[in-house]
């Protein structure tokens, strides 16, 4: 019978491995927004071959699971460096659970970013041009400011569900907060309760993620209607 006195018991003992899968979500969300904001630019600039090569890739990582990638990443990159000499095979598993979930999240983070950037006004472009700004200074200073607005909606969806697929990466021996439930369900035979406190971790991070991008949304709505 279940026995909710172990999700007790259990709670500890995961919030010990919390750390990883908030490294995780951390280097993966920082390295997506940057990978997301290339990919972005390259597409609204239709820069040659990047733009073609980054539609294709985003196509690729939002069109198919993220546990998929995580294998393809994981057996098929040292194969391929391997072709050109370089040896990636001793490398931390760690590692390229970080390059999967930063490429997956790039391609959600760079939808959000592309369609706050065309959500600004055209009559802004010709403001920044009429000010003598480069693109780049336009978007840096003029653009990029007004388009965060509207993405937090957007980028929150995204960092939510980055954290919640996050849950896959004991799939490849990573001792996270999921990697710990089953291995404290294995032993215990309490495997229900082991996965019901694993649960109860990730609602409240996902209640705090919303609540934390609600927040700053509202905050800056507020600053661009006081100025």
């Amino acid at each position: 019978m279940f026995d909710a006195s172990y999700i007790l018991t259990f709670l500890p003992k995961l919030l010990e491995s919390l750390p990883v899968t908030l490294g995780l979500v951390g280097v993966a969300t920082a390295a997506g927004l940057l990978l997301g904001l290339l990919f972005a630019l390259a597409r609204l600039e239709k820069l040659p071959v990047l733009a073609e090569a980054s539609t294709v890739l985003i196509s690729f990582l939002r069109g198919t699971p993220v546990l998929v990638q995580m294998f393809v990443v994981y057996y098929g990159l040292p194969l391929l460096l391997q072709g050109i000499g370089i040896d990636i095979l001793r490398w931390d598993k760690i590692i390229f659970i970080y390059i999967t979930y930063a490429l997956n999240a790039s391609a959600y983070f760079s939808e959000g970013i592309r369609a706050a950037v065309l959500a600004v006004p055209a009559r802004q472009w010709d403001a920044a041009a009429a000010c003598g700004l480069t693109k780049g200074q336009s978007y840096r200073r003029v653009i990029l400011p007004q388009a965060l607005p509207i993405a937090i909606p957007s980028l929150g969806m995204t960092f939510t569900g980055l954290l919640q697929d996050s849950s896959l990466a004991f799939s490849l021996g990573i001792l996270d907060v999921m990697g710990r439930a089953k291995t404290l369900g294995a032993l215990t035979s309490r495997a229900l309760e082991a996965y019901a406190a694993a649960a109860v971790i990730f609602i409240i991070l996902t209640l705090l993620s919303n609540a934390g991008f609600h927040t700053a949304g509202r905050s800056r709505k507020r600053k661009e209607a006081l100025t």
